[in-house]
């Protein structure tokens, strides 16, 4: 702002606080003023220049997360020796098998992977039940960046984890976990892994008894569900139980497929591996977030999507898995499809009641129902349909069996089936002699009689 005064025929000019006198007797009046406006200019730049405390702490914050996130991420993305970008946007590294994370555990430091073949379960009985339509009206799902690459021998594949997909997560810790809102399992005895309050709802088979089990086999339909909510997923799956399932220290080992958009960031169905043996409170992790699982096979990703998916009335597609325990190293070991091509295995040393035998065994679906504004979620189950709705449009479990004490595999015959809320998931068994012991299951949550 300009202001002008008259004082002694002199004629003054006042600039933003700074004084200048327009007479030619006072060069060194001018002089000052010139310094003076010159030093004003120089500090308030400096001032403006002089970061707000608050954000200053916030990017120290963010800043400190990040290099948190970088170390976690260090340790699950090993060094690779071939990098593959598959169809699907995944980022497949494969990395020596004697690198890989499993082996930072420290239950592991000592862990020699084991080379040797484990003794595989043969099926007992007359004949071993077949396949349900022989016009191959049922295929086998594969995974899609086998289409552009494949591993050496002595790597395994590993799917890249970047900054995105930690941030996603509800924190740091709860990366690669499942979200149980520290809720304890309220199980029932006959009605197992079934979670009070934290939102997950199952449409389940389970064995009825809890004898001895030394593993589970089934064949999966494999579909892609839609997700409401990105924090909510769908998966279909197999779980493998020992312990107190009204306690903290229960056992649990499982496999299957599943969609989960803050996993992953997309909707794929994805193969998926799972443990704890402390039910879910600070062990384990899915896939390899963490160490403990010990993949041996270089050409199944876990984490990877599994391409192509079964559309309604027409081509199904399904995947098989069999979890069973090594009779001689003890190890629990993983297949996948029915040439059981061994993926890997979940060392006996990282459990407490599974380093022995299990005692119950599920296979079925389940969901997370956020009641995203105080309505149950429109998440997907398995295809979408109710079970009645049966072949080409229901998902299904087919072949359902167990290992027994003699390393031998049989039909899973003393099963019961159990969903929390029919009226938005069901599931159906049945029983023939092609598909052994089977069910129908799934829905599309959210609708006229599930609000």
């Amino acid at each position: 702002m300009e202001v002008e005064r008259m004082k002694e025929g002199e004629r003054v000019l006042s600039f933003a606080g700074t004084t200048m006198l327009s007479s030619s007797s006072s060069l060194r009046g001018l002089a000052i003023s010139l310094f003076l406006l010159f030093f004003f200019f120089f500090s308030a730049d400096e001032i403006m220049c002089v970061p707000d405390s608050n954000y200053t702490n916030n990017r120290r914050v963010e800043t400190l997360k990040l290099a948190r996130i970088e170390r976690r991420l260090d340790k699950i993305n090993k060094p690779a020796v071939r990098t593959i970008e598959s169809p699907d946007g995944d980022i497949i590294d494969c990395v020596p098998r004697h690198k890989q994370p499993a082996l930072d555990h420290p239950l592991l430091k000592n862990h020699k992977i084991q080379k040797a073949a484990p003794q595989r379960p043969r099926f007992k009985g007359d004949r071993t039940p077949i396949n349900y339509n022989a016009s191959d009206a049922t295929r086998r799902a594969w995974q899609a960046w086998h289409h552009v690459g494949h591993c050496p021998k002595g790597t395994v594949p590993i799917r890249r984890s970047s900054v995105d997909d930690v941030l996603r997560a509800k924190s740091l810790f709860h990366f690669g976990k499942k979200h149980l809102g520290g809720v304890p399992l309220a199980r029932k005895v006959d009605a197992p892994d079934v979670a009070s309050g934290n939102g997950h709802e199952h449409a389940i088979a389970y064995t009825m008894n809890t004898e001895e089990v030394y593993g589970a086999k089934a064949t999966i339909n494999v579909w892609d569900p839609s997700i409401q909510v990105e924090n909510e997923f769908s998966l279909s799956q197999i779980w493998i139980l020992s312990g107190s399932f009204d306690g903290t220290d229960l056992n649990s080992i499982e496999a299957g497929w599943q969609v989960s958009p803050e996993l992953y960031g997309d909707s794929r169905p994805r193969l998926f591996t799972y443990w704890t043996s402390d039910a879910y409170q600070a062990t384990g992790c899915y896939n390899l977030l963490c160490s403990g699982f010990i993949q041996t096979n270089n050409r199944i990703a876990i984490g990877a999507a599994i391409s192509p998916v079964s559309s309604s009335g027409s081509s199904q597609y399904d995947i098989t898995i069999l979890i069973w325990k090594d009779p001689i190293a003890g190890n629990w070991w993983m297949s996948l499809g029915d040439s059981s091509m061994l993926v890997g295995y979940w060392p006996a040393a990282l459990f407490t009641h599974l380093s022995d035998r299990a005692t119950m065994v599920e296979w079925g679906g389940e969901v997370v129902n956020t009641r995203t504004h105080g309505e149950h979620t429109s998440t997907q189950m398995g295809s979408g349909r109710f079970a009645e709705e049966g072949f080409g449009r229901a998902s299904y479990f087919r072949n359902l069996e167990v290992v027994d004490s003699d390393n031998s595999l049989t039909t899973a015959r003393a099963i019961a089936t159990m969903a929390e809320n029919s009226k938005c998931y069901d599931i159906k068994s049945f029983s023939n002699a092609d598909w052994g012991t089977y069910f129908y299951y799934g829905g599309p949550g959210n609708n006229q009689h599930c609000p």
